[in-house]
């Protein structure tokens, strides 16, 4: 016997499958889940909560971070990116999963590149640039592409905010990161814990200052940088 769908049925059929298919392209990192709560509370202490504000996160990861970060705090448009074309696919399926109107489309993004490359930015038109875990598993130049980037494109008193593991004034601590740190050389020559100094420095060259630094779980920093105000 032939059953014929009705139109209903085939589109409510044809929702299934593409939501299932969505659901397979969403990758699961186990430490975005562990640190996502604590980030945010560092974001919500150093953002005005009453302000609508722009915000492009660089190497989104999974899309773990920017859909939680989207849901606590709903005055930020959020652009996320990626150089992973994975990874993109993975944020578009958190994306499309949690419906966020403050959440655009994610971008193929190489922060190693001047911005210019990076996508329809103007300068000065930034309130936050943050990056999750990239600056320890990237070569240097994307590093200086980050801080040259949000130089550029934050407005005066934007943060940036780096979050991951550093050495500090050339001490890692303590020996797990030590390891971390040997297993990332192994790994990848221009891979390995940045000294929060060097990312200073950097940093100061760009019109950025270092405002804070925050002791995180499972011995990570988020580095709180601040863009020089002319006024």
């Amino acid at each position: 016997m032939c059953v014929v769908l009705g139109p209903f049925l085939l589109s409510l059929n044809r929702a299934i499958r593409q939501f299932i298919l969505g659901f397979d392209k969403m990758l699961n990192a186990p430490a975005a889940d562990r640190n996502k709560e604590p980030i945010l509370s560092v974001l919500r202490e150093s953002l005005d909560p009453g302000k609508p504000l722009q915000a492009l996160e660089i190497s989104s990861g999974t899309g773990q971070h920017v859909t939680h970060f989207a849901q606590g705090l709903r005055n930020i448009v959020w652009q996320p990116s990626e150089y992973d074309h994975q990874s993109l696919a993975s944020i578009e399926a958190h994306r499309a999963h949690y419906r966020q109107a403050n959440v655009k489309p994610a971008i193929h993004l190489d922060a190693s590149l001047s911005h210019e490359h990076w996508g329809d930015f103007q300068p000065e038109s930034l309130d936050l640039v943050l990056n999750i875990n990239m600056i320890h598993i990237s070569p240097m130049a994307c590093t200086e592409g980050l801080f040259r980037g949000a130089g550029a494109l934050l407005k005066p008193q934007g943060l940036l905010l780096t979050y991951g593991p550093y050495a500090v004034n050339g001490r890692i601590t303590p020996q797990s990161n030590v390891d971390f740190d040997q297993s990332l050389r192994q790994r990848n020559s221009e891979w390995g814990l940045r000294d929060v100094v060097l990312l200073r420095s950097i940093a100061e060259i760009n019109g950025l200052f270092l405002e804070k630094m925050v002791d995180m779980p499972a011995n990570n920093k988020c580095l709180l940088f601040r863009k020089e105000s002319l006024v």
